[in-house]
């Protein structure tokens, strides 16, 4: 099934647009799971399994394993997830961005070591090295436009073309006129626009229609569920995949982590279903 399909059919079946952004901290972990040689898996599997019928997507972060050579952990953590909860798409957030050559072995890494369902790419370099990302069918792909972190207005709010176009805009029309309809699968592509910035999340839904936008910021970044909801659904209420990580998965200290974890994630989906 085309990841977009995934996506459509969690919307609809988990009542939900919250994804659930698994970014695994050792340090912050509950005590009985500190120093586990399989420790991140077993945490985030217990989370994944607490919040898989509240969601619509989970969000591993790369950087999270690989910084503590857990690749294989991830790797089971994916597997883990498609085996008990296959209506839930997983997005490998990796915002990768390199040369066509290179793009290629990191969409093997992506798509057939990790066996992600989408993942996060930068454009910043342009057609062809997105292009083998977009060689996978029905995988997705998620283009950075208007990232969540204050320091991205440093490049993506400069003003490119004679239209007077900021780059995030141009970004968006690209993907939206070009790259969504050039990849083995059209319509294979979502962005990422931050909650931080409820206006540009505006923007980017009257540029691209009904594309699902990976929306971060909400929870700890200090984004706004009404702003960011209201802005960005589309006219049948989805079109969003809003993230949360940190203020769901360390919401517990004990070994009931999980059970806290739910229903952090239940008042999360529910505050965002009250403004779609």
């Amino acid at each position: 099934m085309k990841f977009t399909e995934q996506l459509a059919a969690a919307w609809q079946d988990n009542n939900s647009l919250l994804c659930v952004g698994l970014d695994p901290d050792p340090a912050k972990f509950p005590v009985h799971l500190q120093d586990k040689p399989d420790g991140i898996f077993r945490f985030c599997a217990e989370i994944a399994d607490a919040t898989a019928d509240l969601a619509c997507a989970f969000k591993p972060q790369i950087a999270y394993f690989a910084a503590r050579r857990a690749e294989d952990q991830l790797e089971a953590l994916i597997a883990h997830i498609h085996d008990k909860h296959p209506g839930v798409p997983v997005i490998l957030d990796a915002k990768r961005g390199d040369i066509g050559s290179t793009a290629e072995q990191y969409a093997i890494e992506a798509f057939e070591r990790y066996k992600a369902d989408a993942v996060t790419v930068n454009p910043y370099m342009g057609r062809d090295s997105v292009e083998p990302w977009l060689a996978y069918k029905d995988k997705g792909v998620i283009l950075l436009c208007r990232t969540s972190n204050p320091g991205g207005s440093d490049l993506q709010f400069l003003r490119v073309g004679a239209g007077d176009t900021a780059v995030f805009e141009h970004v968006a029309r690209l993907v939206a006129t070009e790259w969504n309809t050039m990849g083995a699968t059209p319509g294979q592509c979502a962005l990422v626009v931050g909650a931080t910035f409820p206006g540009e999340i505006a923007r980017v839904r009257e540029i691209v229609g009904d594309m699902p936008l990976l929306v971060p910021g909400i929870g700890a970044q200090g984004g706004d569920i009404e702003a960011t909801v209201t802005a960005g659904k589309t006219a049948a209420g989805t079109g969003l995949m809003i993230n949360s990580s940190r203020a769901i998965l360390y919401a517990g200290k004990g070994e009931d982590y999980a059970a806290v974890a739910r229903q952090v994630a239940l008042q999360t989906r529910d505050a965002i279903n009250r403004w779609r």
